[in-house]
């Protein structure tokens, strides 16, 4: 028997110049992007709007904030559940990660900017806030790309209109000899789309539609787009929205930092009857989007084999 290959993670370039709605590359874009959502629920995408001016000073920001007192950083508090301060917990002793809401909007930042460092900190405002605008552009692309692939188009306007966007930097430290190498359990996003960008660490693992595992490996100036479990329940159970973990190599001895943009909507999730027909019935009931967060941040909803199901399925 030949060794399996597992399949790899489809790679879309979005620094082609002739990348413009009603172009041949725009709609195979579309299509591959569809596709690989369905498939695997992410994709690799080539993004060149990160300068390495603004790369050095988004990771040079981000040791910057975990370097701070654990009794500043707690006081990163959103009463939307998994906003906020995670950190210092017995079951991912890896893990730490601080969230800005908000954070496409100069208050948003310069809010989250206040309460860390009383005395102010303008380079991790100006560069928290460029990154998260010019990766929020990202997410656009990418949701006209897939509302036109649905021929769903007419309501990517008001989709994009009604997004916000958090910022959550994440950290991942080496684990010691005697401890467990899982930084964070495997899980799915409850976001509409989430899109990581990190340092040279890997450690990123996404399981298939077929319960593979694979590595996720990032090429230079590149971000993994996924899917989170809003925009699957907008899609009426087409995309995937993939269960994903970090894992750090036991040998290794450096940090991981991966900066993550999750977009959220103000309006309510709900299926576009151009998703609905015959052969795929109404999966899913519209929902406020927060409303998800709050179910999963319950008993019932961490126990869940089938978040949505359980909490808006028909």
């Amino acid at each position: 028997m030949g060794s399996l290959t597992l399949p790899k993670l489809l790679v879309v370039d979005f620094t082609k110049e002739n990348l413009k709605p009603g172009s041949n590359s725009w709609s195979s874009a579309c299509t591959n992007i569809r596709t690989a959502l369905e498939d695997h629920g992410c994709f690799i995408a080539l993004y060149d709007k990160v300068s390495a001016e603004l790369h050095k000073a988004i990771f040079h920001a981000a040791d910057e904030l975990f370097d701070l007192p654990t009794e500043i950083k707690v006081q990163n508090i959103n009463e939307k559940p998994y906003h906020g301060y995670v950190g210092q917990m017995s079951y991912v002793p890896l893990h730490e990660g601080l969230g800005i809401d908000y954070s496409t909007t100069l208050e948003g930042v310069a809010s989250f900017t206040k309460l860390m460092w009383p005395s102010g900190n303008d380079s991790f405002c100006e560069s928290s806030h460029s990154f998260a605008k010019t990766i929020a552009e990202l997410d656009k692309i990418v949701i006209r790309m897939l509302f036109e692939s649905y021929s769903a188009e007419k309501y990517s306007d008001s989709h994009i209109e009604s997004s916000t966007y958090l910022l959550r930097f994440l950290k991942y430290r080496a684990p010691e000899i005697t401890e467990t190498t899982m930084a964070f359990p495997s899980h799915t996003d409850k976001s509409f789309l989430t899109i990581l960008y990190q340092n040279q660490v890997s450690g990123l693992e996404v399981r298939t539609r077929g319960g593979e595992w694979i590595n996720v490996e990032f090429p230079p100036s590149s971000f993994v787009v996924m899917a989170g479990d809003a925009c699957k329940a907008w899609s009426n159970d087409r995309v995937l929205s993939p269960n994903h973990r970090v894992t750090m190599d036991m040998n290794g001895r450096e940090t991981r930092y991966t900066i993550a943009l999750f977009s959220f909507l103000r309006n309510m999730v709900q299926v576009p009857e151009e998703l609905i027909d015959e052969d795929h019935p109404m999966q899913f009931k519209p929902f406020v989007h927060v409303d998800l967060l709050k179910f999963y941040d319950t008993g019932h909803g961490r126990r869940s084999q089938n978040i949505l199901k359980d909490f808006c399925g028909v």
